[in-house]
């Protein structure tokens, strides 16, 4: 590969991670590989001298980082809300979501039962996420395990399954279950600690705070 295709590689590179960039739902991904890509152009920009197209994209680079480690020095306040089975705002909630969670969940059939518990996870009092789960003695099967896009940094999972098992606790549930679904929520489990076993997941749950 000559110079001049290998500058232009770069510069492709560049602007192909940009274009992922924007297509993120979530916006720790989005200024993540945003940062990534402009970090490219400023090397491309270096390599052909074209020193406006290095200066700008340097600048959109530290713009991108300073709102990282805003990101990463926020402390976020969660907390749980139930719901009841009937709540108009929960079916609403789940409605608006539905394709999406249809896509994460194939199977799932959603309709909503007294022995059901749902759990809205609150962060800075904002719905991010809702848990429906069917409690069975000691351990409970999980239903439905969605966040909403801008919350996905791992943030509300850790809430739930790391930070405060209080209330799972609390009413003598020391086990989850839960279905792989898709692939991407198979490796969700796998990453919060879930353990594969029978075709499915189990997550034992601590002490609580």
């Amino acid at each position: 590969m000559d110079t001049h295709a290998w500058l232009e590689t770069v510069g492709y590179a560049g602007s192909i991670l940009v274009a992922v960039s924007l297509m993120m739902k979530s916006l720790l991904r989005l200024r993540i590989i945003n940062m990534i890509g402009a970090l490219v152009f400023v090397a491309y920009g270096l390599l052909i001298r074209a020193y406006p197209v290095a200066l700008l994209n340097g600048l959109i680079a530290g713009i991108d980082l300073y709102y990282l480690i805003q990101m990463v020095r926020q402390k976020d306040f969660f907390t749980l809300l139930e719901m009841g089975h009937d709540s108009d705002y929960l079916q609403s909630f789940v409605d608006f979501h539905w394709a999406e969670i249809n896509e994460i969940f194939p199977n799932l059939a959603y309709t909503p039962q007294k022995t059901q518990n749902n759990l809205f996870i609150l962060r800075d009092m904002v719905p991010a996420g809702l848990i429906v789960i069917e409690p069975e003695g000691s351990q409970a099967h999980i239903l439905l395990d969605y966040v909403i896009p801008d919350y996905r940094d791992f943030g509300v999972a850790k809430f739930i399954f790391e930070d405060n098992t209080t209330y799972f606790n609390e009413r003598g549930i020391q086990r989850l279950t839960a279905d792989p679904g898709r692939p991407q929520h198979e490796a969700y489990l796998k990453k919060m600690g879930f353990r594969s076993e029978n075709g499915g997941y189990i997550f034992e749950l601590g002490g609580g705070d």
